[in-house]
This record gives C-alpha cells, structure tokens and sequence, in this order.
C-alpha cells in the first residue's frame, strides 16, 4: 500500500494544489513536466519551516550570548544596546533600529573562527528552550512542512533554504531538522578571513557584514548560489515577497506557497501588523499571482510532531 502524501495536512484544497503540481511536474510527456535538474525548491526559514515568534530564534542566540558575554564586559551595564538587552527591555533594544542590531550580532558572532562559532551554536540549541513552549528549539519545525520537503525530495525535487538568518547558524541545525544538508543553505553571512594561526589554517569571522539574504537579497543569493531558477518556493512573509515574485515570473510550470499564521492556540496568529514576520503585500498579491495561501488553522492537523 502507498504511504499516504502529506499525511500531516487536512484534506482540502492546499493538500490537493500541492499534490497536483508535483503529480504533473512529475509526469513525463505532460504538458507540465519538469526535468529532474530543474526541479529545484526553495524554502524560507523562519515562520515557514520553524517557528518565529515572540522573536527570531537567532535573536535568542544573540541575547542568551550578550549575557554569557556580559561578565567580561562591565560597560555593557552601561551602554547600549547592551544595558537595554541585560535588563530585558526589548522594546529598547528594537527602538534602536537595525545599528543596535547589528552591533548586537557583531559583538556575538564576530571575533572567532567558524568551526568555534559552529560550536557555540551546536551548544546552544542543545540547551536552549522556547519561552512560550518550553522545547528545544530543534523540536520547533512544523511537521507538515518537514513532510512537504520530504514529498518533494521523494518526487525528484532538490530542497533548499533560502533565509534572512545567518548563514552559519542555520547550518548547525538543518540537516537534523530538515534534512537539507549545508551546503543547500542560504542566509545572510559576515565577512571571513583566511589566516594561519599555530601552523593551523582557519576562517576568522569578521565584524561586517557581507550578504543580506532577505527581501530583494533572495532572488540574488538564489541566482548566486544555486544557478537555476526555482520552480518551488515557499514563505511566509513580506520578506519572501521578491522571492516568490520571482520564481513564478517565468511561463513555465511554478508553484508558490505562503504559510499564514492563523493559529493562536497551537503557534500563534499575525500577519499584517507584526513586528517579525510581517505578512501584508505578499497577502494582499497571493490571489491574483495565484501563489497558495496555506492557512496554518485549517490546513494542518498538527503543528509539530507529537503534538499539538
């Protein structure tokens, strides 16, 4: 007997749009087949395959390391963003605009060599809870977006992150959570350096910046990395807008698809009015692109694995 498709997902018209784009992308001599090296799918992270709220979870990383940091920095206690952060004002801290964060990730994730800050991380996700739902942040993928990938993967496609959150911090994780290994990963990136240090050679992570890799730095990281236009995309917020747009500006046969967080009582409900994970043009666009809006309420029987 064939395993169920999507088995997580409602029966409905989202499972069905799914299942009849890759059943014609899949079937050769149709008028939609998609060659096999072509059929290339790429994802947004937060909000699409993990949850995002109350924060991002990297900005949980920055604040938990500005913290264990905060010892050998008594200035911090005095200047910000740093004094705003330590007393748990975030208010404060998101008052201060994009410079008191990237002055924030600078402090955080500069000033090491990769494989150290690979290790930092690999620790943190391996102590580190969600506020609300008190679970490792690794148990927080959407299980019916995992099974998405792994229906896809199954049927030809090759799946790829394409994410605002840093680079390196994300490929600690996505090969377990996804299944996507890293170098199918892109995402915002600061600057390395080559030295040689006790004979050794490393990469030193430099405090600037290299590559923004969301809104219109999506369309231009993807032809950058990966070469071939998507057919597959999917998001969940105005910062996948240009992506989405995009991958389904061609004539040939594109599928488009945008989570909407509908779902107060096992995740959350936002979209036009949020602070992270912004929904509002690319919900206003969603029909008339034909891109499918996949409601988070109706269209999932779970969230996550084991529940709810």
């Amino acid at each position: 007997m064939a395993q169920e498709a999507l088995p997580s997902w409602n029966d409905g018209k989202s499972k069905q749009a799914i299942v009849d784009f890759v059943t014609r992308a899949t079937t050769t001599g149709g008028a939609d087949y998609i060659v096999p090296e072509d059929r290339i799918a790429v994802f947004d992270n937060d909000g699409t395959l993990w949850t995002e709220q109350p924060v991002y979870f990297q900005f949980e990383f920055i604040a938990d390391r500005i913290r264990a940091l905060a010892p050998e920095h008594p200035e911090w206690n005095e200047k910000e963003p740093y004094k705003s952060l330590l007393a748990g004002d975030l208010k404060s801290v998101a008052a201060g605009g994009e410079k008191s964060l990237v002055e924030l990730g600078m402090a955080t994730h500069a000033g090491m060599t990769t494989d150290e800050f690979a290790a930092i991380v690999k620790d943190w996700f391996a102590t580190a809870r969600h506020p609300k739902a008190g679970k490792p942040y690794d148990e927080m993928t959407f299980l019916p977006m995992r099974e998405l990938l792994d229906y896809l993967r199954a049927n030809g496609f090759k799946t790829y992150i394409v994410s605002g959150g840093g680079v390196e911090f994300m490929r600690v994780i996505t090969e377990k959570a996804y299944g996507i290994p890293p170098e199918q990963v892109i995402g915002s990136t600061i600057a390395t350096q080559y030295a040689v240090v006790d004979d050794i050679p490393v990469l030193n992570r430099l405090p600037k910046i290299d590559f923004i890799d969301d809104g219109p730095g999506k369309p231009s990281g993807i032809n950058k990395f990966i070469g071939r236009r998507p057919v597959f995309a999917a998001g969940n917020s105005d910062g996948d807008y240009e992506m989405l747009r995009w991958v389904t500006s061609t004539k040939s046969p594109t599928f488009a698809l945008i989570v909407h967080h509908t779902d107060a009582a096992r995740e959350y409900a936002y979209d036009r009015q949020s602070s992270v994970g912004k929904l509002d043009k690319a919900l206003n666009e969603a029909e008339r692109r034909n891109w499918l809006v996949v409601d988070m309420k109706n269209d999932w029987k779970t969230i996550y694995a084991g529940g709810p």
